[in-house]
């Protein structure tokens, strides 16, 4: 009689779970290493735009339509499923994992033109930002990988991927862990939460041995006395959230409204992308050139108490909002939290005229966490990715309460959440 061959047996057994091990650990390295060089080439993409700039200023109203119309059309002939945000994208894939493994929400193909789409409105000063974006890729690459060692696409994989894009971006693996609670997985289970926080902390370990150890907004040390906050947050959060809502609102009506005038605009996306283009361009005009790009640098100074423009936070809500409408490759991610400040500090002005003033950077956070949780609607990753970014955890309870108001009033401006929405454009064909 021949006997079983018990360690033949143990090996063919496990292959299939080493073979996932290696597919987890191998994707969540090379999405790392891809989110560490799509940062650098977007600050050298802003930096470029820069020096044209102060060579020739007024050729961002000529240049920026043109680019914006280019990249558009780019998009629509041979990208598709690389427009927007990328957010989007992933949730619907993360529905049909299947069909999504096969389809081009979390192809390679899409997220070559993902990266080469945002790099290039960056670089003619297109307010985009590059987290949501590495979200699809990321996405993508955790799907390359496992299909490339034959290992099956779960949702599970999807959303891993998407969640690691966050941590990597913004080197904040807690909101990359919240994000995918909040907003990636529609139901979140045990085994997927490991799998999440596996592949998180194996792409925070890579992403800091690549970019060092950093804080994304630098040290907040700026404090507020209890007094402040109990009328600060709940405005923060009012303001925040309406405006976050009003910003919501008008995307999901450009991509689903069936009035007559936005059907007739959206019949002709060239155009369309050329005139926020042009927005865009007028608007950096009218600000110094504060409202291009992601907004970072202003948005670190306005947090370590410095000045700017009053104009920034206006400026920065139009042409986001224009780059977004446009169609084009980028997220919302990095300039919302732009804008966010932006509104922080007009609400510091203002509260500066009737109270001490002498915390600014403190209320800037505050206005950060109210619009992009009006925007975004996901109070627990706002929380969670500010206090990150900032290191500071001594306004976890401020921030929560700003949060949680700000998702009540966006809520009662737009009521569908913007991202779930968005989503429906993107559903994977069985």
């Amino acid at each position: 009689m021949q006997m079983f061959d018990f360690r033949k047996a143990f090996k063919d057994a496990s292959l299939p779970s080493v073979r996932a091990r290696v597919a987890a650990l191998g994707g969540a390295i090379l999405l790392s290493v891809v989110a560490v060089l799509f940062a650098r080439a977007g600050e050298w993409a802003q930096t470029l735009f820069a020096v044209l700039y102060r060579v020739a200023p007024l050729s961002p109203l000529v240049l920026t339509p043109l680019v914006f119309a280019g990249v558009v059309w780019a998009t629509r002939r041979w990208f598709p499923a690389a427009r927007g945000s990328g957010i989007p994208q992933v949730m619907a894939a993360g529905h049909n994992p299947t069909a999504a493994a096969r389809g081009p929400l979390v192809s390679m193909k899409s997220a070559v033109g993902k990266l080469f789409g945002t790099t290039a409105l960056l670089l003619v000063g297109g307010s985009a930002g590059r987290e949501g974006p590495t979200v699809q890729v990321s996405a993508a690459l955790m799907v390359a990988v496992h299909r490339w060692l034959r290992v099956p696409v779960t949702a599970g994989v999807i959303i891993a991927g998407g969640a690691a894009g966050v941590a990597a971006a913004f080197n904040t693996p807690l909101a990359g862990v919240a994000f995918a609670i909040e907003e990636l997985a529609s139901a979140f289970e045990q085994r997927l939460a490991v799998l999440v926080m596996a592949v998180v902390m194996i792409a925070g370990v890579v992403s800091l041995g690549l970019a060092g150890d950093y804080v994304y907004f630098g040290a907040m040390a700026q404090r507020l006395p209890l007094s402040d906050l109990f009328v600060l947050a709940p405005l923060a959060g009012l303001v925040g959230g309406v405006l976050g809502g009003l910003f919501s609102r008008a995307l999901i009506g450009m991509a689903f409204s069936q009035s007559p005038m936005l059907l007739q605009v959206r019949a002709h996306p060239i155009l369309l992308a050329a005139g926020c283009g042009l927005v865009v361009a007028l608007t950096g005009l009218a600000t110094s050139g504060s409202s291009w790009g992601t907004g970072y640098d202003t948005t670190k100074l306005l947090l370590a108490g410095g000045d700017a423009s009053l104009l920034f936070g206006p400026g920065k809500f139009v042409s986001t909002l224009a780059t977004a409408l446009s169609g084009a490759p980028g997220g919302i991610f990095a300039p919302s939290l732009s804008v966010g400040a932006g509104v922080g500090q007009l609400l510091a002005a203002g509260y500066a005229e009737v109270g001490p003033g002498d915390a600014p950077g403190a209320i800037v956070v505050l206005g950060m966490i109210g619009y992009f949780t009006g925007v975004v609607r996901a109070p627990l990753t706002a929380s969670i990715i500010i206090m990150e970014m900032t290191a500071d955890r001594t306004m976890v309870l401020p921030l929560f309460a700003t949060a949680l108001i700000a998702d009540w009033a966006s809520a009662k401006v737009c009521k569908p959440k913007l991202y779930h929405t968005l989503a429906k454009q993107f559903a994977p064909a069985e």
